[in-house]
């Protein structure tokens, strides 16, 4: 990840100071959106009163891996240009305090998929899930955001990476989704689709060869279906391996072909890359998400779907080597600000309006309760949903949910309530405190100063954590 100090700042754009400047003086307290976070040219948050959907809609999730709170345009990043998303944030809702549900891949998809914390089933322990075995993923009978909006009459589908168990006693085919295309592991050569343990592609639950980008491949999969289910309703999840390792952008061939000798002659680490990637590798490799972003939205209008179809993006946790994060501290795998807040955008023309900005703190397991609100869904009673729905906040104006944000891994613990976190990023420390609005760099730790606060927090998280399912 490149460094961001003090001496760096001057040269940040124009656009990228005036995110970084937004996000630090957000409004953070859970209530109306704040207009504090709104551009010029932005209107405040609100649904369109005239607005009705003409059937319940169309969901189509896309997630990025790896990709850093400030790695698109509309974020702040200086160098990477990403028009399909920025217009898609000028088209809906930009959330500026938005979150994964945990700092690695795994678990956020847990999250994501049962809208409950990733540690109230075993595999969502694992950060992340490794390797095959019976022990780790999504049980078949859990109830998901797939076999929820699929037991309502969706057509449900997945493109990409899966990452919540493996075959045989794993896969989206047994967790709701009728289609499925893409890899049940973490991570893939873009080009081989070699792993360790070896090729990991899967048409259903079939092994399957595709030597193309896989970003282009899965959005042109992704877009593929869009078109043919003119019917709806229907559920699409394009899950993107990019940004994440091995560093390879379009026509990195040679890289490829490098990577995947090593992955076969034994070297355990070679899909890593320690020893590769740039700036300009990771330029290009989120651009060619933005890319195949574009192809799937350019469907939607097409095919006369835009308007009903709610568009949600997000990435799984925060950004790592060569993200850019500024003004956040800390990466991928930690619960600081740049492993945890990650960029949310929210479109759905029939009843948002366009070209608003969020200071609202939401996390991943809020969207599962918000997507089966507005389709009508109800979740399982036996599994009760830990997230809170914002679709009263989005549709209705009304004050948007307040709830403790609660985040864990092995080693640190952190919660968000409003504007203030708790945080102790390691067993031994004391635990820190911190004011996100004024302070999103988490430097300033106010515990002494403001201990019924830190207390309250803290004990907060306490009070969650009994409820889970404690680490082996």
């Amino acid at each position: 990840m490149p460094k961001h100090d003090e001496a760096s700042k001057p040269h940040m754009s124009r656009r990228g100071a005036t995110a970084a400047m937004g996000a630090m003086v957000a409004t953070a307290a859970a209530g109306p959106l704040a207009t504090g976070t709104a551009r010029a040219d932005e209107r405040p948050f609100r649904a369109d009163p005239e607005a009705r959907a003409a059937r319940r809609p169309n969901i189509l999730v896309i997630l990025g891996d790896d990709l850093g709170w400030a790695d698109l345009g509309c974020y702040g990043s200086p160098a990477i240009r990403t028009p399909h998303l920025d217009g898609l944030a000028r088209q809906g809702v930009r959330f500026t305090d938005a979150y994964s549900a945990a700092a690695v891949c795994s678990p956020t998809r847990f999250g994501l998929y049962t809208g409950r914390y990733p540690g109230r089933l075993r595999g969502g322990l694992e950060e992340p899930i490794a390797r095959p075995d019976e022990l780790h993923g999504i049980p078949p009978g859990h109830p998901t955001l797939a076999s929820l909006l699929k037991g309502a009459g969706y057509a449900t589908a997945m493109f990409g990476k899966w990452h919540c168990g493996f075959l045989p006693w794993y896969s989206p085919l047994k967790s709701g989704w009728d289609t499925f295309f893409g890899n049940l592991s973490g991570a893939v050569d873009y080009y081989s689709k070699m792993t360790a343990d070896g090729r990991d592609l899967y048409e259903g639950e079939v092994p399957t060869e595709s030597l193309g980008y896989y970003t282009e491949t899965i959005a042109d999969r992704a877009a593929a279906f869009v078109r043919e289910a003119r019917g709806g309703p229907w559920l699409l999840n394009l899950n993107f391996t990019a940004p994440h390792w091995p560093w390879e952008g379009p026509g990195d061939r040679a890289v490829s072909t490098e990577i995947t000798a090593r992955i076969r002659a034994g070297d355990s680490r070679a899909l890593w890359h320690d020893d590769g990637g740039s700036l300009d590798t990771y330029r290009r490799m989120v651009e060619a998400l933005d890319a195949g972003v574009g192809r799937v939205l350019a469907a939607l209008r097409e095919t006369g779907q835009e308007r009903d179809t709610l568009v949600l993006f997000s990435s799984d946790n925060g950004g790592e080597r060569w993200s850019y994060q500024w003004p956040l501290s800390g990466a991928k795998a930690g619960l600081n600000e740049g492993g945890i807040r990650v960029p949310n955008i929210l479109r759905w023309p029939a009843r948002i309006r366009p070209r608003q900005v969020s200071g609202v703190p939401v996390i991943t397991q809020d969207w599962t309760a918000t997507i089966l609100e507005v389709t009508g869904v109800r979740p399982a009673a036996s599994h009760p949903l830990d997230g809170r729905s914002l679709a009263g906040h989005l549709l209705r104006g009304e004050r948007a949910p307040g709830h403790d944000l609660f985040w864990r891994t092995r080693t640190a613990r952190a919660l968000r309530r409003g504007r203030w976190k708790y945080l102790r990023a390691t067993p031994s420390a004391p635990g820190a405190l911190y004011d996100l609005a004024a302070d999103p760099r988490e430097q300033a730790d106010l515990a002494h100063r403001r201990p019924e606060v830190f207390n309250g927090l803290k004990n907060r998280w306490e009070e969650i954590d009994k409820e889970l399912l404690p680490y082996s």
